[in-house]
């Protein structure tokens, strides 16, 4: 059966999205198109596995594609090289100390790229989310400057990660790692790529993804209504 990405208008109710399910098949899970980033509505897109991407110019896609890539964080590859970093606590590690930081630098272009997908839109809807304490980043410090991190989603036991940076080698690794020692179950990756699946991402299919949400979501949430906790 052949679907089609529905048109979402911005006074539609904020869980109007379709089945997953009718998502197409090329490009890998575009499944709608428009509406707005207002923070009921991404909370309802991602207890759905739902997320936003799009760039400048375009209006918002929405997508969930299959299979999923995800991280269980029992399952996060460690390397020696990286446990030794650990170990030494080259990073000191923060959490929700620089949200605002740490996705502006995310949203910074990588070599080879031109731009970021993280619009000036989407900086502001998750600067919002974080102020609800539904968005938390992770921080690597080294002599006072930020050298990595990490910022996403949290509902429940599910955190749903948007995007890493690292200014310094190994810098996101390690607020990885510290993610995955908060008691997550889940760690939603989005889309795949060669450096999440060397740090033990797998895929899965998407109907399988909904069904953990449907159970992880409701849990009890890793973060307090007070946001999160700084690890030592």
């Amino acid at each position: 059966m052949s679907y089609q990405p529905i048109w979402i208008t911005e006074n539609a109710p904020p869980d109007a999205f379709p089945d997953i399910e009718s998502a197409l098949i090329e490009p890998n899970g575009l499944l709608a198109i428009g509406g707005d980033l207002s923070p009921v509505r991404l909370m309802h897109a991602y207890r759905r596995g739902i997320f936003p991407w799009y760039s400048d110019g375009q209006p918002i896609l929405w997508w969930s594609p299959d299979p999923r890539a995800v991280l269980f964080p029992g399952c996060m590859h460690v390397s020696r090289s990286l446990r030794k970093v650990i170990r030494q606590r080259r990073f000191r590690v923060s959490c929700d100390r620089a949200f605002d930081e740490v996705m502006a630098a995310c949203a910074r272009p990588r070599p080879g790229q031109n731009g970021s997908w993280i619009t000036g839109g989407m900086m502001k809807a998750y600067s919002a989310l974080h102020e609800l304490g539904h968005a938390h980043s992770l921080e690597c410090w080294r002599e006072g400057t930020l050298a990595g991190g990490i910022y996403g989603v949290a509902i429940g036991r599910v955190f749903f990660g948007e995007s890493m940076f690292s200014g310094e080698s190994n810098a996101s690794k390690v607020a990885l790692a510290e993610l995955c020692s908060l008691g997550f179950e889940l760690i939603d990756c989005q889309i795949p790529n060669p450096h999440l699946g060397r740090l033990g991402a797998e895929m899965i299919p998407r109907r399988a993804f909904a069904g953990l949400l449907r159970r992880w979501c409701e849990a009890e949430p890793v973060f307090g209504a007070g946001g999160g906790r700084a690890p030592e």
